[in-house]
């Protein structure tokens, strides 16, 4: 397994979001591993590559889903409503459950 790949799942957020919050809290629930990039410290060089990769989009939540653009939370949580979130999730990374009684 190629180590460098870590995360499948990226969500660019920014921390005082409420739809940031809201994505987050819906993937949780899913127990799936994801990398949550902040892009308030973006360089400019940053954020024109942001943009490019979102397709125009300047919003957050922009979520990815195997390099594959999901869009922004309501288009999360549409997927939810429809049944095929969970589909996308397949063979996703699971967050480690802490033991019980720890």
């Amino acid at each position: 397994m190629n180590k460098a790949i870590l995360h499948t799942i990226i969500i660019y957020t920014l921390a005082s979001c409420p739809y940031c919050i809201k994505a987050k809290a819906l993937l949780d629930e899913k127990n799936v591993v994801y990398e949550e990039i902040e892009v308030s410290n973006f360089t400019q060089e940053e954020k024109e590559k942001f943009i490019k990769k979102s397709g125009g989009k300047k919003t957050v939540p922009q979520i990815f889903i195997d390099n594959i653009h999901v869009g922004g939370c309501d288009a999360l949580f549409d997927l939810e409503k429809e049944g095929r979130l969970d589909k996308l999730l397949e063979g996703q990374p699971k967050k480690k459950m802490p033991a019980a009684g720890a």
